[in-house]
């Protein structure tokens, strides 16, 4: 029998349980889950905090847009997480969808979601108009544009320049036609001995708070 290797807590795991405690608190959204989105320009440190975020909920699932989305719909999959996802928690039921691969160009195996207390969703349009009704968070990751995608184009590499080029048109028209931030209950900001979050346009004036990590490379 193969012994696991053991994976070390995230170093904001102890602080980041304040925030925990107040998601857990919010009644849920979608049917018994609390939809918690995490939005902000690509390259901003989502997938980072997102992880963080679920292992001081308790090990919660977090879905990924960038698995739903596709070459052909960067933001055009509203209508796929509905059928896929949202309408199914929102009956309590299990949900089943594809994740995209991105080197293959197709949809991969099945997997499957279940109806648990929370859900993090984390990626670019998180907090558009079509997943609002459904959240009952929205986070927005506080890195200016600019520094979010000098750090994804350094994370990618040379190799995926023309793809940014395209991704940077596609982003500046969705924020334009469909903005997050101005309804975000609470902005996260990222530094290097952890993160910030203070309440946002949407969000319910409160004390700052702090969370201290190690220093790692930004993803999202």
């Amino acid at each position: 029998m193969e012994t696991q290797p053991s994976h070390p807590s995230h170093p904001s795991l102890p602080a980041l349980r304040p925030l925990a405690s107040e998601i857990l608190a919010v009644p849920p959204s979608l049917g018994p889950v609390r939809l918690v989105g995490i939005d902000g320009h690509a390259g901003s440190g989502k997938t980072t905090f997102a992880g963080a975020l679920a292992e001081a909920l308790g090990g919660v699932p977090v879905l990924r847009l960038d698995d739903v989305a596709t070459h052909e719909e960067l933001f055009g999959w509203v209508g796929r997480l509905r059928a896929q996802v949202l309408e199914p928690l929102a009956a309590g039921r299990a949900a089943h969808w594809a994740p995209y691969d991105w080197v293959e160009r197709r949809f991969g195996p099945e997997r499957v979601l279940e109806p648990d207390a929370v859900l993090l969703v984390e990626g670019v349009g998180a907090g558009r108009r079509a997943l609002r009704p459904h959240l009952a968070r929205l986070l927005w990751m506080e890195t200016p544009r600019v520094k979010s995608w000098g750090r994804g184009r350094d994370r990618d590499g040379r190799e995926l320049s023309d793809f940014w080029d395209g991704w940077e048109r596609a982003e500046l028209a969705h924020f334009s036609d469909d903005p997050s931030r101005p309804f975000a209950d609470i902005l996260v900001r990222q530094s290097g001995t952890g993160y910030e979050w203070t309440s946002g346009a949407a969000g319910v004036a409160g004390t700052d708070a702090c969370v201290t990590e190690g220093d790692e490379s930004p993803q999202g």
